[in-house]
This record gives structure tokens, C-alpha cells and sequence, in this order.
């Protein structure tokens, strides 16, 4: 039985080239749309099983493509297909339920290579990829998620403003489940050009446990330190007792907002440094193990009129979720 496959592109040409793009051997039914507006119709009308979706089209571009497809809970493995090849990009398509990214113009050998990987020719295998879709948080629950780690890194970033004396400019945190290498590529897209210090604290505490991970760029050391009335030269210990300093800050208070919300206590473990002055694709790669399957929630602090970049990412384990949806049915009961 044919695969049903749709491109959605506002390109005439653009979605005729990705359709003879696509494998020769492989038993597919190709349908189109115009831009995202047609693209949910379709998607409603056919119920197509892969969807090859373009980024930037009028009306209604992928991005809210991707938000139609999560909130209203259309069933279809999603590959975005874009000219935009910024590392963000990637890693919001990732988030917003997309299962890889290729980019224009399509190679048609790297789109073999993304069929292959995810194995979307064999039904088995897409019917398996699309259960772990349909895993993703619930649009209910990661509500829930977001306003949980809204009031606890509100208060981790009032003590940060309290002790650098400044405004800290506090993000929507992102909220999702994520497989090793989906998590690789969004801790990648972290300031993929900047060098990067990093460590690691793990946590445990009523059935929930994990890892919070604090990524700094080094471009911060330096208004750190003057923030800090530091005046001496700045040097590898200096930097990593600036690194503990605002990672104790943000991962204790973080962890602690989180336990009395959720009713638990956390027993942090001692904090591991992952690297000091590299780039975020070798730290990943030099510490890849440590993460398998889980719970991603990545808040990005900034800092007004300075220079200061931080991420900090919760990574629960996959074990914790079953305890975290108890929690979350709870406070959503009337």
C-alpha cells in the first residue's frame, strides 16, 4: 500500500524539485500544498503520514505549522525542509515536533539518508516513530511545565539581579521530550560558534531525578567579573570559580523553587565540569552519554546592556515522567 506523502511549499518549483527528490524504490502517493493555511486542510483532508514542510511562506509560515499540528493533534511525521540554516532554526523545529531537518536546496541523497535513518519507508517503523511523537508533552502539561519553571527561575533570576546588580531578562522556557540525538542538536544550536563552559549538577528526590546543565559562553567571564568587582587577572581558576559561582545561583534556586511547588525534596549531587574554553558540539560530544531519553526543559537568561549569555537546562530522566505526570494531574484537578 502507497505511502501518502505531503510537500507543503509556497515554491511551485521548490515542491516539484523535492518530489523527484524522493527515492525511486519507495511506494508513495504525492500530494501539495500551497502555504500553511492549505496545508492544515490537507493534512485534515488526507491525513497523509509524512509531511515535507517548508519554513518561510506567507499567511501562515512552518513554524506555526509545526504549533497547528501539536495543539490541534494531527497525526504526521514532519520533516522541514528550509533555506533558513541557523542553528535556532534547527533547534525550534526540533521542539515544535519535527523529526529532522534537511536543508534547500533539497540534496536528494541526504534526503535518502533522512528516510533511511528515521526508517519512515517501513510502516512498522513509522507507526513506532509516530507513538513517540504522540509521546510529546501535552499541550495541558507543558503548560503546566512552563508556569512550574516560570516562578522558579523568576526567583533564580532575582538572586542572580541581586547580586550582579542588574536587570535579568527572563525567557518563556522551552518544554519537550527529546530523544539523545535530538537533545544533541539542541544543546549544538547553543551558541554553535561561541566557545563554551559548562557543568553539570545532578539531582535526585521523590522518584524524579536528572541532571541541570549550565552552558556559559566565554564572552561572559569578562562582565561577569567586573560585575562582580572582580579586579584581578582573569584565569582558568578565576573563570571556573565564576562558572560554580553563578551555577550554584541558578541550578540551587531553580531546583529549589521546582521541589516546593511539586511538594518534593532534591538532593543535589556535587557539580561536574564538563568543559572549560570549547566549542558546545565537543563538549556534547565529549559527554553524550550522560543523556539518553528525557524531559528538556531549557531556560535562556540574559542579562540587559551586558554582554553575559547563560543556558540552563533541566534534563529529567525518562524513569521521572511517570512521577512528574502524577504531580502535574494533581495541580490540574478543579
Amino acid at each position: 500500500m502507497s505511502t501518502s506523502v505531503l510537500i507543503c511549499d509556497d515554491s511551485k518549483l521548490a515542491r516539484r524539485q523535492l518530489a523527484r527528490s524522493l527515492p525511486d524504490d519507495w511506494d508513495i502517493k504525492v500530494e501539495f500544498a500551497e502555504d500553511g493555511v492549505h496545508c492544515i486542510e490537507q493534512i485534515k483532508a488526507l491525513s497523509p503520514e509524512i509531511l515535507f514542510l517548508d519554513l518561510n511562506m506567507p499567511q501562515m509560515d512552518g513554524y506555526e505549522v509545526l504549533q497547528a499540528i501539536q495543539k490541534q493533534g494531527l497525526n504526521v511525521l514532519t520533516v522541514v525542509v528550509s533555506g533558513d540554516i541557523q542553528p535556532n532554526a534547527h533547534q525550534r523545529v526540533i521542539e515544535l515536533g519535527a523529526i529532522d531537518f534537511i536543508q534547500k536546496p533539497c540534496d536528494a541523497q541526504k534526503l535518502a539518508e533522512i528516510i533511511e535513518h528515521h526508517g519512515i519507508k517501513d510502516k512498522a517503523m513509522r507507526e513506532r516513530l509516530s507513538h513517540r511523537l504522540g509521546e510529546q508533552v501535552d499541550p495541558d502539561v507543558r503548560d503546566i511545565y512552563q508556569e512550574l519553571t516560570n516562578i522558579a527561575m523568576g526567583q533564580a533570576g532575582d538572586l542572580l539581579a541581586r547580586l550582579l546588580n542588574v536587570f535579568v531578562e527572563l525567557p518563556i522556557p522551552n518544554v519537550n521530550i527529546l530523544e539523545v540525538n535530538e537533545l544533541d542538536m539542541a544543546l549544538r544550536s547553543i551558541d554553535a560558534n561561541a566557545s563554551t563552559s559548562g557543568v553539570c549538577q545532578g539531582f535526585i528526590g521523590g522518584g524524579v531525578s536528572g541532571e541541570a546543565l549550565l552552558l556559559l559562553n566565554d564572552s561572559s567571564f569578562k562582565e561577569i567579573a567586573s560585575l562582580m568587582d572582580y579586579q584581578g587577572e582573569l584565569n582558568n581558576k578565576v573563570e571556573l570559580e565564576l562558572l560554580m559561582d553563578i551555577s550554584n545561583i541558578l541550578i540551587g534556586a531553580i531546583l529549589t523553587g521546582l521541589s516546593r511547588q511539586l511538594d518534593m525534596t532534591f538532593s543535589q549531587g556535587h557539580p561536574v565540569v564538563l568543559g572549560q574554553h570549547c566549542d558546545v558540539a565537543d563538549l556534547v560530544k565529549a559527554n553524550k552519554s550522560r543523556w539518553q531519553r528525557t524531559l528538556a526543559i531549557e531556560i535562556s537568561y540574559g542579562i540587559e546592556d551586558h554582554n553575559i549569555n547563560c543556558d540552563l537546562m533541566l534534563l529529567f530522566t525518562e524513569d521521572s515522567l511517570k512521577t512528574l505526570k502524577y504531580k502535574v494531574a494533581y495541580l490540574l484537578e478543579d
